[in-house]
């Protein structure tokens, strides 16, 4: 892949899995095509001056560390995981993930009928999980002797036949659907932007690293927000724009009847609810909301 490609072009490790999808929306809602093939793992993007390939997100951290793309997303846990947390450079945090827009946590569990109520109750247990590395070094830290064993997945089950796991949870639905309960949180993750040092100090290649940072950083600002458009008589404008949330500063534009002026401002989606009914009552009509794709600040 690095031998065939031209120096001007950006290499971007995309992770695959379960993160795939969100991430190739989050993309699109940047305002970059990405489409991925059949069993493919070199997604297509609609610029001429990136490539990407897909690889497990507990790999890509290495991948960026041994120059083979120049940057990556992946999660916070697999950098740590890893040890890299030195050897890339982060660009941004980027809050979704696989299920939510929650962090992924890494917890500590067992069972429901488990006496353990603390890590220290588990001294001597085996602990199943995929996170090897960092829970090895929670129980080090705290002096409590255990056996980690590497865990190829359906970590849950494994919670009865051992002593307990360590799993990544967002919404704790998978926990509680095997009848199990956190005794403890080892690690909160969100996905991180992730450079390669040698490429961030590349001139162009930081420019156009920081640019796809700011659009998909807007991307993720613009999700919870909607736009808001209305039409207003002059003589309700005041009332209208006390309704509007202070802190936010909206467009106000003259109408051909000068008797009305338009408004519109962004606004938070929950917020929208609560503010089309005073806002038609104070005389806005034409009253319009539109989702977003972006909002960069």
């Amino acid at each position: 892949m690095t031998d065939r490609l031209p120096e001007s072009t950006l290499r971007l490790g995309l992770p695959s899995g379960s993160l795939q999808n969100a991430t190739v929306d989050l993309f699109g809602r940047a305002g970059y095509r990405v489409s991925i093939a059949d069993r493919s793992v070199f997604p297509r993007i609609d610029d001429p001056k990136m490539s990407a390939v897909l690889f497990r997100a507990q790999e890509i951290s290495r991948y960026v560390c041994d120059n083979i793309v120049d940057c990556g997303l992946t999660g916070y846990d697999w950098i740590v995981e890893n040890g890299n947390e030195k050897d890339v450079v982060e660009i941004c945090e980027l809050e979704y993930s696989r299920a939510s827009v929650n962090p992924v946590k890494w917890v500590l569990a067992v069972p429901d009928e488990s006496v353990v109520r603390t890590p220290e109750e588990l001294n001597g247990a085996i602990i199943a999980t995929e996170l090897v590395n960092v829970t090895r070094k929670y129980f080090e830290q705290k002096g409590i002797k255990v056996t980690v064993e590497f865990s190829w997945g359906t970590t849950e089950i494994k919670a009865r036949l051992l002593d307990a796991i360590v799993d990544c949870t967002e919404t704790g639905s998978s926990l509680r659907a095997n009848n199990l309960r956190i005794v403890d949180t080892l690690l909160t993750s969100t996905t991180r932007f992730v450079a390669n040092k040698k490429a961030w100090e590349t001139p162009w290649k930081r420019e156009k690293m920081e640019n796809i940072a700011m659009l998909l950083r807007g991307a993720i600002d613009a999700r919870a927000k909607v736009g808001l458009k209305m039409n207003v008589p002059e003589a309700s404008l005041a009332e209208v724009l006390r309704l509007l949330p202070a802190e936010k500063s909206p467009t106000v534009s003259r109408l051909a009847d000068q008797a009305w002026v338009a408004v519109e401002v962004i606004l938070e989606e929950k917020q929208e609810r609560e503010l089309i009914p005073p806002l038609k009552r104070a005389g806005a009509t034409g009253l319009i909301t539109y989702p977003l794709n972006k909002v960069i600040a």
